[in-house]
Parts: C-alpha cells; sequence; structure tokens
C-alpha cells in the first residue's frame, strides 16, 4: 500500500508539473480592430464601418480562437453583413521557413439560418474553410497561401495569394496579390479564375504615452476583375 501511494504521488506531481508548464506558455490574445470598411480578398462586406473583435488561446504552435466583424451602419431594410469565424492553427519551422495551417469555420449570424444548422451543399450555416501558407525567413520575407472550401460551399472554391514585406521609416509595407478558381455560384464574385485581390497595406505604432502605443493602418485595395478600389484605414486595440 505504502509503494501505491508512493507511485499516486509521484504521478500527481508530474501532472501537475506538467499542468504548470503548460498554464505559465499559455497566452491569451484579446483585441479589436475598427476598420472605415471591412475588405475581404477584394470584396466590401458592409459598405459601412466595422469593430472586429478577436479573442484566441495559443500554445506551443497550435491556436484557437474566434475573430468577429460587425456592421456600425445599420440599415432599416439591408440585414447587416454580420460574421463570427471560429479558427483552429498550427504553426510549424521548416528550416529558414515557416508552415501554417488553419481551419476556418464561417458563420453569418443574419443570413436567416439558425447557429445549430450544419447542413451542407450549400444549405447551413457554416462554410469550412482549410488554408495553408509558406512564410519566409527575414533576409527573404515572402509568403504564399492557398484556401479552399471544403464544406458547405458547392464549388468548392480556391483562393491563391502571395505577398512580400519590408520596412520603411518605421513602417511596415505589405505587399499582395490574390486570385481565385471562381465558381458556379459566384462565391469570389465570378465563375472563372481572376485576380481579385490587388494592394498594399501600411501599419506604424502611434505612441500615446510611455507605456502606450497603438497600431494604425491602411489599405489600398484593387480588385482587377470588378475594376474597383478601397481606401481603407484602421486602428487596433
Amino acid at each position: 500500500m505504502k509503494n501505491t501511494n508512493t507511485i499516486i504521488a509521484i504521478i500527481t506531481l508530474l501532472l501537475f508539473a506538467n499542468f504548470s508548464i503548460i498554464y505559465s506558455q499559455t497566452e491569451i490574445s484579446l483585441g479589436a480592430d475598427l476598420v472605415s470598411r471591412y475588405i475581404w480578398r477584394g470584396t466590401d462586406f458592409g459598405n459601412s464601418p466595422s469593430i472586429q473583435p478577436t479573442l484566441a488561446i495559443s500554445y506551443s504552435g497550435f491556436e484557437i480562437g474566434t475573430w468577429g466583424a460587425y456592421q456600425l451602419g445599420r440599415d432599416a431594410i439591408v440585414k447587416p453583413a454580420d460574421e463570427i469565424d471560429f479558427f483552429v492553427g498550427y504553426s510549424v519551422g521548416i528550416g529558414n521557413t515557416t508552415l501554417n495551417l488553419l481551419a476556418t469555420d464561417y458563420y453569418y449570424p443574419n443570413s436567416g439560418n439558425k447557429f445549430g444548422n450544419f447542413k451542407n451543399d450549400g444549405l447551413g450555416s457554416h462554410i469550412i474553410e482549410t488554408s495553408a501558407s509558406l512564410s519566409g525567413p527575414e533576409s527573404l520575407p515572402l509568403y504564399i497561401s492557398a484556401s479552399v472550401n471544403v464544406y458547405n460551399e458547392v464549388d468548392n472554391s480556391a483562393y491563391f495569394e502571395i505577398g512580400y514585406s519590408t520596412s520603411l521609416q518605421n513602417t511596415t509595407l505589405s505587399f499582395f496579390a490574390g486570385a481565385t478558381t471562381g465558381g458556379d455560384n459566384l462565391y469570389y464574385g465570378t465563375s472563372n479564375f481572376n485576380v481579385i485581390n490587388v494592394g498594399v497595406t501600411a501599419v506604424k505604432d502611434i505612441k500615446v504615452t510611455d507605456d502606450f502605443t497603438f497600431p494604425i493602418f491602411g489599405s489600398f485595395i484593387l480588385n482587377p476583375n470588378q475594376d474597383i478600389a478601397y481606401l481603407v484605414v484602421g486602428i487596433s486595440i
């Protein structure tokens, strides 16, 4: 019995120590962006300023969380273009590059469907997308990404993007270009392969006090397929 109690005590101590390590290395992020327009992959959602909160928990390369977009301009007739996304991601270093894997569940609370409707073939409330991206080191700050709708979107539309980042006078500049395979249901506004998202984003930290700064960002975005451009500004808190 004494040996059994000793073994139980050792196991309990190891479990507690392991839990303490995980707890100490777990990070919780909470924040929000306020943007003049919600432009997603070259498309304007809501034609209104948008508040975009996020909550995520990360540990050892894994991350799980939720992100939302809430249209601030409300129309008495048109339903607001609100959105809640749930995501699970994993990042791992491969040599000098980083591989990022991501699964995202897109949910639109004003679509008229209930949250618990998980029907497929365009009938449910949730569209699930899987993504993979590869990011280069600081010496070659390029990234490429590919995303595919794998559930509840009949055409399984895909989106591909390439980008490059650099810095100029304490400002980070990110150039990007994205294209889609398109589909018959016009998920990205086209039924054929087209470039839909080209532009640049600038990010700069604004110092308020010695202990508080916040980033301000602006983007120029062109959708060549729709022949329309956007100029967006936002802040992060």
